[in-house]
């Protein structure tokens, strides 16, 4: 079956900043006018905490309305609750199901044995991106907040693996679906990183174990980029050595400022300059290996819904969106 609803899954290492980019996307959508589903999978309530709302149950819930009309609804996917939900519409196990809970069989099944606990989180997702209100789906774009890059792969792609084992019934129908869905041309990983070296090395493995299993990469998004703070002149100074510590003290001093922290300013531009070449030369690096980039600046004043906002704007000027 092809969906018309779009499927965002966003991907990236620890500390790269992927449930804001994820988030950041969504209002994307929603200033479009689009109905949105938000969604995460790793229990953290990373999303109640960026929208500044209390923990999220496992219902879908409303936390943003976009500029251009649309809305943001929120997900955190629980495996346990998903089973059972899972048994309920697809066994008629309503009650015998939550006696299984009781039993520890549901705890069992999601934390033990393999793959289960992720079969059933893209099982939530693919239910709402195929669920219909009449003859519209609800939704008109998914975004999935999603494991870290190393294992994003096999996270989607463990779906194959349960086909494989599932030779009949409605097991594999429902794994086979969800396939077609991870694999349509309405769906697309994207990898957010930060310019260094190792989380940008694993963003390129993520491309190539992405490509293996033909599952359709997006935008790789380069998030917290630094903009320069010094002017090419001063850049130029300091490199080349004629801005020495002398001439910042003497500056300073004319400007009745402490003449002893010119060393200190002066190792600090070097840092600068530094840390700035790093991210030009692993920028160049994913240049050559992904098709479609983006770029999210670092924000000074952290994250709050108005960053949000801030943030959606430049997805949507750089094609994420």
């Amino acid at each position: 079956m092809a969906l018309s609803t779009q499927l965002h899954i966003v991907t990236g290492k620890g500390g790269t900043g992927k449930t804001t980019v994820a988030a950041a996307h969504a209002m994307a959508l929603a200033d479009k006018g689009k109905k949105v589903l938000l969604c995460e999978v790793e229990g953290r309530q990373g999303i109640a905490q960026l929208f500044d709302v209390p923990p999220l149950p496992y219902e879908e819930r409303k936390v943003a309305v976009g500029l251009g009309g649309g809305e943001v609804f929120a997900l955190a996917i629980d495996p346990e609750a998903a089973l059972l939900e899972y048994l309920a519409m697809y066994y008629r196990l309503g009650r015998a199901g939550k006696l299984l809970d009781r039993f520890g069989v549901i705890d069992f099944a999601t934390t033990i044995a393999p793959g289960v606990r992720d079969v059933l989180l893209t099982g939530k997702v693919y239910e709402a991106a195929k669920r219909q209100n009449g003859s519209t789906f609800v939704y008109d774009a998914i975004i999935m907040d999603a494991p870290p890059t190393g294992r994003i792969a096999r996270f989607l792609n463990v779906n194959t693996e349960v086909a494989g084992l599932a030779k009949v019934g409605p097991i594999r129908r429902q794994a086979e679906s969800i396939m077609q869905m991870m694999r349509s041309v309405t769906t697309r990983v994207h990898l957010v990183t930060v310019l260094e070296e190792m989380p940008v090395q694993e963003t390129i493995d993520g491309i190539a174990a992405l490509g293996q299993e033909k599952l359709p990469v997006g935008h790789v998004i380069l998030n917290l980029v630094r903009s320069s703070l010094l002017t090419d002149a001063t850049i130029t100074a300091i490199s080349d050595g004629t801005l020495t510590t002398a001439k910042i003290g003497s500056s300073l001093k004319k400007a009745a400022l402490d003449p002893g922290a010119a060393a200190a300013l002066l190792d600090e531009g070097s840092a600068h300059i530094e840390r700035q070449n790093l991210q030009d030369r692993q920028r160049a690096v994913l240049t050559g290996e992904a098709e479609r980039l983006a770029e999210l600046p670092w924000l000074s004043e952290g994250i709050d819904l108005g960053a949000l906002f801030e943030l959606a704007e430049k997805l949507k000027a750089d094609g994420v969106a």
